[in-house]
């Protein structure tokens, strides 16, 4: 099954889905007819890990070590046959192919229970809004947590679900670290990693492999897996790409990395690999114009960015292709009983992108100084209800997940309305901003055509630091489109941010009570505090002063991107972890609204000064806003069942038109003038989605008034107000 190109994502990204990088670089390489094979070289660990047949092995090296030593890891090797019992059922489960023991995992004398358990305690509660699978698949999770500390403890410290050796991936401004490891023996993890990956190797015979290392928890992985195809089989070429080297190896200097691969390409691989493809075919003087390539020369490294071909056109690079991973074999495991928090690591979700770049691209913390995200191009909604349909039939899932850096609203409306039109059944959630074209009639549409929830950054929830970011909104903003969101039943997950430059201890607090506001009044469901950390290509990165910041740079050799620093407040932000993060916890859980916020810390802090119902203030009606004249006219329902009656007042009759309109839930029945009617009925007949058609305000009100009187009156009439709560929609 020999192939050109062997493109790798190391150990570990996701249990529940594969990271995206090799399935689009699979599909651009299918229209270039190059042959490629992808493999998740994680997921395959995790799944010969997590076996009986492992956990023996597990088991006996953490008794030879004499490395159990605490109470947690002594009463988990005390249970290890109630472990290797259970494990290859367990895993099954998590795999979708074993739900019936789902009821024998909730049973309390199924699953053998360490300390990840005794979080229970305090949240047996919120299974009562869990079904049995869900609160099953949490149980199971927490029963993987109790094995992973086992091996981080007595195997193995540097694993992790989604990490491995992290630490020597981060802020590795030096190589020193990461080389000196790679010297030392192999440990259980490598030998299990290699050993699948040299099996794939013999079977697929490429002549260049990829490694793709997107987060620094894959690096040391990579730079295993790249050491072992140089050390057995010279003849294949080594690259490495993806997000790791796009954003921390700009600087590269250090010529050892070129011991374990011959190319690292920066940013958007497909040109690069295509390039990189031709040399390992012909490889001669006249053939090495690279594009944004590393490579060693004459014992040094060289940046090689030769190649005067532009990048492909979004357009140009296919359809993201999922052949070849084992997607039956991913994971969906539940971390905490919250709804949201668990989209990340439940189901197996197809990963898109509306756009390369960030339409906004202008927050001072984001690198917004790299391609990746300063350079913006959208694609088309038929273009990407094209692709979508193309996946669901290769992959036999409809759940998607669009990972831009922020999806643009304008071309999230024409993608739901272009899957309306298709009358196509997905499910889809993406990461956006808290901009206020998020109206109530745009989320319904939204809602309408598949999309379960959104993800944005509040970040500081502050003004003042919102407008030092450059976010382009407001907390009231924030608060009444995350109203629009959840009142169209749409999920909602705030990124937060502590510890900000000139960031005060009163501006933590106040946050922490905006937060608490927004998950009291139900309109964030999720969240996630994480401490501002300083990039080298963000703006605040390189021009620190404007912002209060004395960073502390390094000599850099290998990467560079997070920057240790101080800000000129002297602040020490990182006392805040624990109790903001605790905290969040609990709202995410429905609890803990009525604790004094003092009480989330062991330090003292000071009162908010945030008034108790601030965001409830925020919020207005939408109802009687003013219709632009360019505004979309679409209308989501079906068409009514039709009546003609008549009604005599006075002496006068009046010919009228009933109409009843069915919804899933209700029925809405009105009844209007027969001639005003007939015509709104027309008007619907036209402007319903699934015909792919829409009027302006301006072409409703022009072709109203051909026929009528005073349009203004009609459309806020009380009927056509009762339409508008059932689908017909202004955007």
């Amino acid at each position: 099954m020999a192939k050109d190109i062997l493109l790798i994502t190391p150990p570990f990204t996701q249990l529940n889905t594969p990271y995206p990088a090799t399935v689009y670089l699979k599909g651009f390489l299918n229209t270039k007819q190059i042959k490629s094979f992808q493999m998740d070289l994680g997921i395959e660990v995790i799944i010969a890990l997590f076996s009986k047949k492992s956990l023996i092995n597990l088991f006996n090296i953490a008794l030879e070590n004499n490395s159990i030593s605490s109470a947690n890891s002594q009463r988990i090797y005390a249970l290890k046959n109630s472990y290797l019992s259970t494990i290859n059922p367990v895993i099954y489960f998590l795999q979708g192919k074993n739900e019936t023991l789902a009821r024998q995992i909730c049973t309390l004398s199924y699953l053998p229970k360490a300390s990840r358990f005794d979080q229970l305690d305090d949240l047996e509660w919120a299974f009562g809004s869990m079904g049995i699978q869900d609160k099953a698949k949490h149980l199971a999770t927490l029963y993987l947590e109790d094995l992973s500390d086992f091996i981080k403890e007595c195997v193995d410290e540097n694993f992790g679900f989604s990490r491995y050796a992290e630490s020597l991936g981060q802020s590795a401004n030096s190589f020193d670290d990461l080389y000196n490891n790679l010297q030392l023996e192999k440990t259980y993890i490598d030998k299990i990693t290699l050993q699948i990956l040299d099996e794939k190797l013999k079977n697929i015979q490429p002549k260049l492999v990829c490694i793709s290392v997107p987060f620094p928890g894959n690096l040391y992985s990579g730079f295993r897996c790249a050491q072992f195809i140089k050390q057995n089989y010279s003849e294949i070429t080594v690259s490495m790409g993806g997000g790791f080297p796009n954003t921390e190896l700009r600087s590269l200097s250090d010529v050892r990395v070129f011991e374990f691969f011959d190319f690292i390409t920066l940013d958007d691989g497909e040109l690069p690999v295509e390039i990189l493809w031709n040399y390992v075919k012909n490889p001669s003087k006249e053939n090495n114009n690279f594009k944004r390539t590393f490579l060693k020369e004459n014992n040094k490294v060289v940046y090689n960015n030769l190649a005067t071909k532009n990048d492909y056109k979004q357009s140009e690079l296919g359809t993201p292709d999922y052949t070849d991973l084992l997607l039956d074999t991913y994971l969906s495991v539940i971390e905490i009983a919250n709804p949201m928090h668990s989209l990340w690591s439940d189901g197996r979700w197809n990963k898109l992108t509306m756009a390369h770049g960030c339409y906004w691209a202008k927050c001072t913390f984001c690198d917004i100084s790299l391609d990746y995200i300063k350079i913006y191009e959208p694609i088309t909604a038929k273009l990407l209800v094209d692709r979508m349909e193309t996946i669901i039939e290769t992959t036999g899932e409809s759940g998607f997940h669009f990972v831009d850096e922020a999806a643009p609203p304008a071309l999230m409306r024409t993608l739901a309305l272009e899957i309306l039109k298709r009358d196509l059944t997905v499910t889809w959630w993406a990461n956006i901003r808290f901009e206020k074209s998020f109206t109530k009639d745009l989320c319904t549409l939204l809602k309408a055509s598949g999309l379960i929830a959104v993800s944005g950054g509040l970040e500081v929830a502050s003004d003042r630091l919102l407008k030092l970011i450059d976010k382009g909104v407001t907390v009231k903003q924030v608060a009444q489109v995350n109203l629009n969101f959840t009142e169209s039943d749409i999920l909602v997950h705030a990124y937060l941010m502590y510890g900000f430059p000139t960031q005060t201890v009163q501006e933590t607090v106040n946050s922490l009570e905006m937060v608490r506001q927004l998950f009291g009044l139900g309109i964030i469901n999720s969240g996630f505090w994480h401490q501002f950390s300083l990039t080298a290509h963000s703006p605040i990165g390189l021009n620190p002063k404007d912002y209060g910041v004395l960073p502390d740079y390094k000599e850099i050799t290998f990467a560079n991107n997070d920057v240790e620093f101080k800000d000129v407040t002297g602040i020490d932000h990182s006392k805040f972890s624990y109790g903001l993060k605790k905290s969040i916890f609990n709202f995410m859980h429905g609890i803990g609204f009525d604790v004094d916020l003092q009480d989330w810390f062991d330090f003292k802090i000071p009162s908010t000064t945030i008034h108790p119902y601030f965001i409830e203030d925020c919020l207005t009606s939408e109802e009687y806003l003013t219709t632009k004249t360019s505004a979309k006219i679409v209308w989501l329902g079906g068409m009514p069942l039709v009546s003609y009656t008549s009604k005599t007042k006075r002496g006068k009759t009046r010919e009228l038109i009933q109409l009843a309109f069915h919804t899933k839930n209700k029925l809405f029945e009105t009844s209007l003038e027969k001639d005003k009617g007939e015509w709104l009925l027309n008007t619907l007949e036209k402007i319903a989605v699934q015909k792919g058609n829409s009027l302006t305000f301006n072409q409703l009100k022009v072709d109203f008034e051909l026929n009528f009187e005073n349009f203004e009156l009609f459309w806020y009439s009380k009927p056509i107000k009762n339409l508008r709560n059932y689908g017909l929609l202004i955007l």
